[in-house]
This record gives C-alpha cells, sequence and structure tokens, in this order.
C-alpha cells in the first residue's frame, strides 16, 4: 500500500519522522512527501550525513550542480529537487537560504511519445481485464495510470458520463470525459467490486478507507474501482484491507502489450494520456478545455501537444515554398 501514508510516533523525535508530520499538518499529497522526503535524504547522504541545520545555500548548490553535472538530471528532476530543499530550509527549518547559484540542467525538453488511434487500439486488443479497463481510461479520458487505479466507485457519473478525478496529482481534483463506449465495462466493474466488498464483509475484513478523514466507514460508494486480488496489511487503520491494483501490475501489462502490437516507440501507460490530448487538438478542442480535462495549472504545459500534431505551423509556408505557391496562384 504504497500510497498510505504510514503511521507517525505521537511525538515524532527523529529528523525525518518531524519532518513528515510538518508535512502532514499542511495537508501535502503524501506522493509529494515521498518526493520530498527521497530528495532530501539524497542531499543529507551527498554531503555525508550531515545535519541540515549546519549546512547552507552553497551546500544546496553543490548538490544541485552535481545532479546537473555528475547525475545528468532532467531539468524537471533538478527542479523537485530544489523544491525539496527549498521546502526543508525555508518551511521546515525556517531558515533563509538567500539566492542560490547552482548549474541549472540543461536537459532538452523531449516531445511526448503518442499513439495514433490505430496503434493505441491495437495495444488495447492485447490487454484484458482490469488492465485493459484502466488502459482504456488512460486513452479514452486522459487519466495518468495512478489516478487510474485509484479511482473509487463515487468517481463516476454514469448520468453526466463524466469522471472526477479526486485522487490526482498535487491533490488537484477534476473532472473529466466519460467514454460511453465504457459504460456498460464500467457498470459491470462496480458490481464486482461491490461482490467482492460483500464477500470480505462476510469474513469480516470489510474495512473501507476514506481519505477525506483518514478513517474507516460503511459506505460503498468508497470502494476503489479496481480493488487488488488479495487482501493486505493497512499500517493506518492497522487492519486487513482490501485496497487497490498496483501501479505496477497496469504498468508491466501494457509494457507487454506494446510489444505484442509491435509498436516501435517508447511508449507506455502515459503514452495513452498524451495521445487523448493530441486527439482532442487535432479533432478542434480549444487548448483550455484540454487543460482542464488533464488537470495541467498551466496552460504552457498543455501547449506543448501543438508541436506533437505540429498545430503550432497551420497556415505557415516555407520559404522554400513561397514561388511555387506564387506560380500556382499566377496559372
Amino acid at each position: 500500500m504504497e500510497d498510505v501514508p504510514r503511521p507517525l510516533p505521537s511525538s515524532p523525535t527523529k529528523f525525518m519522522d518531524r519532518l513528515r508530520a510538518f508535512m502532514r499538518a499542511r495537508r501535502l499529497a503524501y506522493r509529494t512527501e515521498e518526493t520530498y522526503c527521497r530528495w532530501i535524504r539524497d542531499y543529507i547522504r551527498f554531503h555525508n550525513m550531515q545535519r541540515p541545520e549546519r549546512l547552507n545555500s552553497e551546500h544546496i548548490d553543490v548538490w544541485l550542480r552535481h545532479l546537473a553535472c555528475d547525475r545528468s538530471v532532467s531539468i524537471n528532476t533538478q527542479k523537485t529537487a530544489l523544491n525539496a530543499a527549498v521546502f526543508l530550509y525555508r518551511q521546515f527549518l525556517q531558515r533563509d537560504i538567500g539566492t542560490l547559484n547552482f548549474t541549472r540542467a540543461n536537459k532538452g525538453r523531449k516531445l511526448p511519445v503518442v499513439f495514433n488511434h490505430e496503434e493505441a487500439m491495437r495495444v488495447l486488443s492485447f490487454l484484458r481485464g482490469a488492465s485493459w479497463l484502466a488502459a482504456s481510461l488512460m486513452y479514452g479520458s486522459g487519466l495518468r495510470v495512478m489516478e487510474a487505479v485509484r479511482l473509487r466507485i463515487r468517481d463516476i457519473d454514469f448520468e453526466q458520463r463524466s469522471l472526477t478525478v479526486n485522487e490526482a496529482k498535487g491533490n488537484k481534483a477534476r473532472r473529466t470525459l466519460l467514454p460511453t463506449s465504457l459504460v456498460a465495462p464500467l457498470q459491470a466493474q462496480v458490481e464486482m467490486a461491490a461482490a467482492l466488498h460483500r464477500r470480505d464483509h462476510e469474513e469480516g475484513f470489510g474495512a473501507i478507507y476514506a481519505p477525506i478523514n483518514g478513517r474507516q466507514n460503511n459506505d460503498t460508494a468508497w470502494l476503489y474501482l479496481f480493488p487488488a486480488a488479495e487482501l493486505a496489511y493497512c499500517p493506518r487503520m492497522q487492519v486487513m484491507r482490501r485496497h487497490h491494483i498496483r501501479e505496477q501490475q497496469v504498468r508491466r501489462a501494457v509494457a507487454r502489450a506494446i510489444g505484442k502490437a509491435n509498436i516501435n516507440k517508447a511508449a507506455s501507460c502515459h503514452t495513452f494520456r498524451h495521445s487523448f490530448a493530441t486527439d482532442l487538438l487535432a479533432s478542434g478542442t480549444d487548448i483550455r478545455n484540454i487543460q482542464e480535462l488533464l488537470g495541467h495549472g498551466n496552460v504552457r504545459t498543455t501547449m506543448i501537444y501543438t508541436h506533437v500534431i505540429g498545430k503550432h505551423t497551420e497556415g505557415s509556408i516555407s520559404p522554400l515554398d513561397r514561388e511555387l505557391q506564387s506560380r500556382s496562384s499566377g496559372t
């Protein structure tokens, strides 16, 4: 249960426990907590386990320079590491680190890999069961794999043909499309999840975790749409219960399907989400609408898809072809 926060001591004394408690008090997403803690541990190890209180902005610069020059991380990865360091000092330790002067990563931005429609459907044809339905939601609704496996029954609105993504990246809820072609499979999945819960309840393992208050309840609307095959121990509730399927399960199934479909691209689960965006853009959907459906905080992030489909070149004429066009219009 990698997305369920581990319990902390009531009065934490260890540095990382105190840091995690501080993050949770400020309601940071658990994935953000895990990411920041991973980078902060990396920072501490890089400086030979010295306490961060004894380090300063120069130490941060050296570490960030190391990430860029020695480990060749991407621009976004270095930014995430920087955000973790800034949070550590300015928020947790309440220390001013002044102006940082580090070597910035310069790995160029790559355009997203996308499937055309025929390729996407070919990959889906090699998937079965929960992996097929999760991948279909990635392509048909623009979900991330994390968002697909965390869907709950309450997130599906069959009447409005919409999905509400509550457990999204950065804890930013959004609404997106529910493909009509997936209504029947989703209804069958809901019935299966409910039947499995009834069996668990009869056997004494019917605890349902609701993230809104971090407690268990009996409201079946909170059931995961994609329940795991086996029960597992929940460290937060300290009971055996049924979690959702793991992201890795879907990733592996999709990777196998891509191989069987003979798709010679560096594709993955996320390629379905990219393909959702480019297909909508190519069909004339407004970029702002696509931004909302994807849950991007800034439209500039969404604009990259205009480069993927070449929409940024609409109406442009190559200088080499201007004379040819002039001749054609003159005849």
